[in-house]
């Protein structure tokens, strides 16, 4: 089982896009039967083997062993990761260009950006995996906090001065390129509110107004 798979068909996105299955596929991480799945999420055993037939035939689960129990086999099942991500590549016709979106300031070329990564990182991860090696990759997540606006922008500007820096010292632009070539993004973005604070906040005003 991959920790992470990336849908690109759009049948199999369809297919698993469906609540039902989606509950299946949570569920799938550990290996359990047909009968087993039906007591779990409380359906009926022939609809859950309708929408296990449907998420196999897409490769979502496969089967990983069949026991014999008098006159019937059963067939135990997993899912094929313990996670999904769709692809760009599954809505090809309307998935967004990051050609398209050019400016490092655009919030919408910052989403082109990233649904190109999944894109391209999950063809890399099956890629490494049908050859059974491993990939390199390298990747930083944190949190920063800005007192204004104006540090923010200059924290960007010495940021991206740095970036250009380090790829002007190891980047190989001399002549035919005889390493590998590869992918460089950088990203900064407002953090997302907490639910629990966006709740304190609408109650803290709620109760203001009660007091007017």
């Amino acid at each position: 089982m991959q920790d992470i798979a990336v849908i690109e068909d759009p049948a199999a996105a369809e297919a698993s896009l469906d609540p039902i299955r989606t509950r299946i596929l949570r569920e799938l991480v550990q290996p359990a039967s047909a009968t087993q799945l039906a007591v779990r999420i409380g359906l009926p055993r022939q609809k859950v083997n309708y929408h296990l037939k449907a998420l196999e035939r897409h490769g979502l689960v496969e089967l990983v062993e069949e026991r014999r129990k008098g006159n019937v086999t059963e067939r135990v099942l997993q899912a094929t990761a313990a996670s999904y991500l769709i692809s760009p590549s599954a809505l090809a016709a309307v998935s967004p260009d990051p050609v398209r979106f050019a400016d490092r300031f655009s919030a919408f070329w910052l989403l082109a950006l990233a649904g190109r990564m999944v894109q391209e990182v999950g063809k890399l991860i099956a890629g490494a995996a049908a050859a059974r090696q491993k990939l390199a990759t390298f990747a930083i997540d944190g949190d920063i906090t800005f007192r204004t606006a104006a540090d923010r922008a200059a924290f960007a500007e010495e940021l991206g001065i740095e970036v250009t820096r380090l790829v002007d010292k190891y980047h190989d632009g001399g002549g035919p390129p005889r390493g590998r070539r590869h992918r460089l993004v950088v990203a900064l973005h407002p953090a997302l509110k907490e639910a629990s604070a966006v709740k304190a906040t609408k109650q803290s005003i709620e109760g203001k107004e009660q007091d007017k």
